[in-house]
């Protein structure tokens, strides 16, 4: 039996814009050229796959249907969440529609995770998809190559050819992120493998009244055109409750796929900034560098309300002491030990670390180095022009 895969496409993205009402959600947000929703569906093109289910709300239909249209999937159903109630009645309510066999392996993936080596993945799924049976649940583990403290994580013991989840640790500190991966600890990616029945069976258990009231809701909802809406009075009735601390805290059956394979949900514009320094080759265009008497600047990517550049500080080189009106930046430090002013406090920044520039912040970047330092950064606003510094001092007398 085919694959289903059920994708959960509601989230808003609010790690990246956490002082703005109105934003474009993380999943449809344009890299040059493809989105994380995008890079979703390819995922699941092959023939291991059944129809794809897509999880999401009224606000996000128009986006949805233009990626489906994109890839040319010409079956698919679209489940309309009336109201945000959380990761458990969205799983639930996606798997209570019709068409599902009750023995048919539900993939439940996020939309908004980048994923290499596609085939491991997909390898690993069948693999472990004949060890799915009325009770358990799979989630998989991505292998940290850093403690981070943006994930959850899990540790396991090895039991019958599989990995049992003994705890579950929820967005620890780094210093504890360090004891949990040197413990063998695994990232929780927030994806999930079952059978349509072990779900059903998992919920009439440890949540009997989310299932009782999702189950009334979908079955007064309504379909039409491939767009699945469930009835939004009964559904508002819904406890407010993630699938993780619904079900997976409550179980006792659950397994771990573990993955060593390149992975990032882009939760951040440290990990969008690196993924951009990774693949600059790509944006990188001549005519988009720009020299400046410390140094270069290149424009990598315009986007929606934020722009990608990398910046090159030449040896002792200064820029001028500085501040914005109408955008904020994030910074990563790639290459060598800038010294940073902002709020008239000196910062000394190592590779791989960032700080973020508020709007009207006045600050500065130096290299007192004799090595060029190199830093990824992302501007936030609505005008992003380089007209938008004022200068207070500045040794190649550009000064306002």
């Amino acid at each position: 039996m085919k694959i289903r895969p059920v994708i959960l496409c509601g989230g808003a993205g609010t790690r990246l814009w956490p002082n703005k009402t109105k934003h474009q959600a993380k999943q449809f947000i344009d890299f040059g050229g493809w989105t994380l929703l995008g890079k979703t569906l390819e995922r699941i093109k092959g023939s291991m796959f059944d129809y794809p289910i897509i999880s999401t709300n009224l606000n996000y239909l128009n986006d949805v249907k233009k990626q489906l249209k994109r890839f040319k999937f010409k079956k698919y159903k679209i489940v309309l969440e009336p109201a945000k109630k959380n990761t458990g009645p969205a799983i639930l309510s996606s798997a209570l529609i019709k068409d599902i066999p009750d023995k048919q392996p539900l993939i439940f993936l996020s939309s908004d995770q980048l994923i290499k080596n596609v085939s491991k993945f997909n390898n690993e799924l069948k693999k472990n998809s004949k060890f799915l049976n009325d009770k358990n649940i799979f989630i998989f583990g991505i292998k940290p190559d850093k403690p981070s403290d943006q994930y959850g994580y899990f540790t396991t013991k090895r039991t019958q050819k599989l990995n049992k989840v003994l705890k579950f640790i929820e967005k620890p500190k780094i210093s504890k992120a360090k004891i949990i991966i040197k413990k063998g600890g695994y990232w929780n990616s927030g994806m999930f493998f079952l059978r349509k029945d072990s779900l059903i069976n998992n919920f009439m258990i440890h949540q009997k009244k989310m299932f009782r009231i999702s189950s009334l809701a979908v079955s007064k909802g309504k379909l039409k055109n491939n767009i699945f809406y469930i009835n939004k009075k009964i559904f508002l009735k819904n406890p407010s409750k993630s699938f993780d601390y619904a079900i997976l805290e409550k179980n006792n059956h659950i397994n771990a796929i573990k993955l060593n394979i390149s992975w990032s949900d882009l939760g951040s514009w440290k990990e969008i900034l690196l993924m951009f320094s990774r693949n600059k080759k790509k944006y990188y265009k001549k005519k988009n560098t720009f020299y400046r008497p410390w140094g270069s600047y290149t424009n990598l990517f315009n986007g929606n309300n934020f722009l990608i550049k990398e910046l090159s500080v030449n040896p002792k080189g200064i820029l001028s002491l500085q501040k914005h009106f109408h955008r904020s930046e994030h910074w990563v430090i790639t290459q060598g030990i800038p010294k940073i002013t902002l709020y008239k406090k000196l910062f000394l920044k190592k590779p791989n670390e960032t700080i973020f520039i508020p709007k009207r912040a006045i600050h500065r970047i130096q290299n007192p180095s004799k090595k060029i330092v190199k830093i990824m950064e992302a501007q936030l606003g609505l005008v992003l022009k380089e007209s938008d510094i004022v200068r207070y001092e500045d040794i190649y007398g550009r000064a306002n």
